[in-house]
């Protein structure tokens, strides 16, 4: 359960694609404060989930919220409460870095003084001085990543909702952006979905496991790290998977029944 003010929350949403179950009844709440780990396997359902929250697929039946909206019946005010990087960090890729933040902020009704204060506060803190007069079709995958981190934040919004953030990011950058996140935790309920599971030990308060469109987990990084099985002292060592993955693989692999 959330630590803070419930900030997200999800009751019995599913998602169908014809015969396809993408998400079968999931259940769970954030609060402010919280950083949740968003996990499971390739067509797990997690873009579909947070593509529900954030408004941009309505589902079959259950409900969403951000700050107390419904995200299906108040998606405007639902959406000024969030900040989302989706899958990709889609952006307009003839616009310079400038002219597409400057754009953003105009859309999520900043003044132009509120604008260039926030805009000028995120170049500092992603480090987009260098790439400040570049397309955005010129960028590197790591930088469109930085540039979609923005553009999530510009409205500095309660809610943010991250899809595989550091993908792309060096492991200089991964770490400066797993700090970034971890600054503004306090303040803000953030899902962050991701398949590099050092993250959750490094960024994470708590953890969210799916797999085949069903939750099967929710806990602390801790108490994930129980789930693991013993270890078969006759496997070598250099082939050893970590706790982490044990866990993960036991989780989704055999708790899901495959």
């Amino acid at each position: 359960m959330p630590n803070g003010l419930t900030l997200v929350e999800t009751r019995a949403l599913t998602k169908k694609f014809g015969s396809v179950t993408a998400v079968d009844g999931i259940e769970f709440s954030v609060g402010r404060g919280e950083v949740v780990g968003f996990l499971g396997p390739n067509g797990a359902g997690k873009s579909t989930t947070m593509k529900i929250i954030a408004g941009f697929l309505e589902p079959t039946s259950g409900s969403a919220f951000v700050a107390g909206h419904d995200s299906r019946k108040d998606p405007i005010a639902a959406r000024r409460h969030l900040g989302y990087l989706p899958e990709g960090a889609p952006a307009y890729p003839d616009m310079t870095v400038a002219d597409f933040l400057a754009f953003v902020a105009g859309m999520r009704g900043l003044s132009p003084k509120e604008a260039n204060r926030r805009i000028a506060e995120l170049v500092e803190s992603i480090d987009l001085a260098e790439v400040w007069d570049r397309r955005i079709e010129a960028l590197s995958k790591g930088y469109k990543r930085r540039v979609g981190i923005a553009q999530a934040l510009v409205h500095d919004p309660d809610v943010l909702i991250l899809d595989e953030p550091t993908d792309g990011l060096d492991p200089n950058q991964k770490h400066e952006m797993r700090a970034l996140i971890r600054a503004l935790a306090p303040s803000k309920a953030i899902i962050v979905s991701t398949h590099i599971l050092e993250e959750v030990e490094a960024i994470c308060t708590r953890a969210i496991v799916i797999a085949h469109g069903r939750m099967l987990a929710d806990a602390t990084p801790a108490q994930l790290l129980a789930m693991a099985p013993p270890r078969d002292p006759n496997v070598p060592q250099l082939v050893r998977t970590t706790p982490l993955e044990d866990a993960f693989r036991h989780i989704t692999l055999e708790q899901a029944g495959v």
